[in-house]
């Protein structure tokens, strides 16, 4: 059995830019607000970080930004995969010297690879840091899934310990809970699915919704946990209009727009993204007043 990098919500956390870089003020603004709302984890520069738009150099400064504000008060996992293989195990190196946790390392995008591929790609990685290593399967923006035998394969190496699943199929996610067991930790990659994928053995979440509710997301985990599943399905369901318009648009666009309503200063995302239509900006607004965000 390995050891299970952390139970419950871990958020996917945005980062905020100016036109000259990051934005390192509001950057600890979100992260103390985190903290303060007791997420089980701070995931710095994936998806939801715009990560695919930063350099190299931003890239560390914001690593190393956020373990020294964090702080081992919660646990730090650093995004560091890309589509070369070489770049990844460079950047893994880097976060685990800086002092990360652990590292979630996403599939090969645009030159994509074969099953084989994967576990090689996973495999070079893993040889060249000792962290624990969360892959990271959303094939809606990649192109590439990891089957579930593929992640019985990769399961028996010792510091592959979990997997992020966005494919959004439940029963792809079943087939590797049945296949790994306690070998591989699943985490949801889809706030849609957080208790779905509890119900099989998953141990928590990589969210976006966190951003903006890190204690509801946390709490909802929690009493799971606890045994209180009637009341956690109930918190699911209740926010589904809110994720619904959090995924609007491709993200981080919408949930930018929604740290902004709340005060704070996150601009626009990078291009190729761009700011959120007008229609969407009332949509997520009203449901954010529903909710008592804003």
């Amino acid at each position: 059995m390995k050891q299970t990098i952390f139970q419950g919500c871990g958020t996917a956390i945005a980062t905020p830019f100016t036109e000259d870089g990051v934005n390192f003020d509001e950057f600890k603004k979100l992260i103390e607000f985190q903290i303060e709302n007791e997420v089980d984890a701070i995931i710095v520069c994936g998806t939801t970080g715009e990560s695919s738009t930063m350099s190299q150099e931003e890239k560390k400064e914001t690593i190393k930004f956020a373990i020294d504000v964090v702080a081992k008060r919660t646990k730090v996992i650093i995004g560091t995969g890309s589509n070369n293989t070489k770049d990844s195990v460079q950047m893994s190196k880097f976060a685990e010297e800086a002092g990360a946790d652990a590292l979630l390392v996403v599939t090969p995008y645009y030159n994509k690879t074969t099953q084989k591929g994967l576990i090689a790609h996973y495999t070079e990685i893993a040889k060249a840091v000792t962290l624990p290593i969360i892959m990271y399967s959303v094939p809606s923006r990649t192109g590439v899934n990891i089957l579930p035998e593929t992640c019985l394969e990769l399961s028996k190496i010792e510091n592959i310990v979990a997997i992020k699943e966005a494919s959004g199929n439940i029963s792809q996610v079943a087939k590797i809970a049945s296949l790994c067991g306690e070998n591989l930790d699943i985490y949801s990659g889809n706030d849609d699915q957080i208790i779905p994928i509890l119900s099989l053995g998953g141990k928590g979440v990589i969210s976006v919704l966190s951003n903006i509710m890190p204690k509801y997301t946390h709490d909802m985990t929690m009493k799971y946990f606890k045994g209180e599943i009637k009341e956690a399905t109930k918190m699911q369901l209740d926010v589904i209009d809110l994720i619904d318009s959090l995924f609007a648009e491709v993200n981080p666009i919408p949930v930018k727009y929604a740290l902004n309503a709340m005060g704070y200063d996150f601009g626009e995302p990078r291009l190729p993204l761009i700011e959120l239509s007008d229609a969407n900006k009332k949509v997520i607004e009203e449901v954010m007043k529903k909710h008592q965000i804003i």
